[in-house]
């Protein structure tokens, strides 16, 4: 992942319309594939189709989950960070009504002093 960051944007591109060709190509031929399978009334064709339709399916998802992750978007300065988490309220000062008599009792005596 830090190899795509290392890109400059232009090349990013590049890579990106390459690998969109890619997926085309792949579809175009699985569609090739299919017809000749039909054509043949050939059932080992179809599979072939479908293997190569589904190899373009992958490829093209793994290339959106690539492109657009929220490391990629935040480095390209599309996605703001998430902001830095501010501190809570701590619940030791309190009581709670569930708490055992004891706990309660310490803290009457505490507050007494």
């Amino acid at each position: 992942m830090t190899a795509l960051l290392a890109l400059p944007a232009p090349l990013l591109t590049l890579t990106a319309l390459v690998m969109v060709a890619l997926v085309v190509a792949l579809v175009a031929w699985a569609l090739q594939l299919m017809q000749a399978a039909n054509d043949r009334r050939e059932f080992s064709l179809m599979l072939a189709g479908c293997m190569v339709c589904s190899a373009a399916v992958g490829l093209a998802t793994v290339m959106v989950i690539t492109f657009t992750s929220p490391v990629r978007l935040e480095a390209r300065g599309l996605l703001l960070p998430p902001p830095p988490v501010e501190a809570g309220v701590s619940l030791d000062a309190l009581v709670l009504p569930w708490d055992s008599e004891d706990l309660i009792r310490q803290a009457s005596a505490g507050e007494a002093r």
